[in-house]
């Protein structure tokens, strides 16, 4: 496996030297800032991301504002209560996309976040106090507790709110594949724990976010 520094030249060769890869990085939010999140924004970022997956995300960016008003600001503990007839009256909603079982799993998500609400206080101070040094454990709270929230869904939930996360898109798995990290699409817990020890050891070396490493890697291929 290279050095951080080794891939971050690559990458910076291919995108046209250093100023330009720095421009094109995201980088992630605070914790304190992602601790003050509201629940509603959560849930929103899950709805979001499970519409979005395996769907045209201009049609969901394009109807977003409909989404919204349809699940009333996704505010979690109203929609934690929905029942039948909410559900009736969502599926006849021309609004937004009309899948069923998304629906219901906006649904469920609404009770996950109220969860972590009631545990931690907020969704928000849930995610914040996580350490990204785990970051496969949370996925992993994600796929068993939330739901259609598993692989690349979850991770963009999160990336979307500003939280530091690596993105297992096909270029970052490429990456990872050429560095000997993994030796194909992770999919079990001994891959996925390989994925977050090489990023363990990325931070260590560049002090980056896992937002920032993810991005490198991704712009590397």
């Amino acid at each position: 496996m290279r050095r951080f520094d080794e891939i971050y030249a690559i990458a910076a060769e291919r995108k046209g030297g250093t100023k330009a890869l720095e421009a094109l990085l995201d980088r992630p939010l605070p914790r304190d800032e992602i601790a003050a999140i509201a629940d509603d924004r959560w849930l929103s970022s899950m709805a979001r991301s499970l519409f979005e997956a395996g769907f045209n995300w201009k049609v969901i960016d394009a109807k977003w504002e409909g989404f919204e008003a349809a699940f009333e600001g996704f505010d979690p503990r109203r929609i934690a209560y929905y029942h039948d007839e909410d559900v009736d009256r969502l599926v006849m909603d021309s609004r937004i996309v009309r899948n069923g079982a998304k629906i219901m799993a906006v649904i469920d998500n609404a009770r996950f976040a109220c969860d972590l609400a009631s545990e931690h206080g907020s969704a928000g101070r849930f995610f914040a106090d996580w350490p990204d040094t785990n970051f496969v454990g949370l996925l992993e709270v994600l796929t068993r507790h939330g739901a259609r929230l598993g692989g690349v869904t979850g991770q963009r939930m999160l990336r979307r709110l500003g939280y530091s996360s690596f993105i297992l898109s096909p270029d970052v798995v490429a990456r990872l594949i050429a560095e000997g990290v993994i030796e194909g699409a992770p999919s079990g817990r001994r891959a996925m724990q390989a994925v977050q020890d090489a990023f363990n050891e990325w931070i260590g070396q560049s002090g980056r976010s896992l937002t920032e490493i993810s991005r490198i890697l991704a712009m590397s291929m």
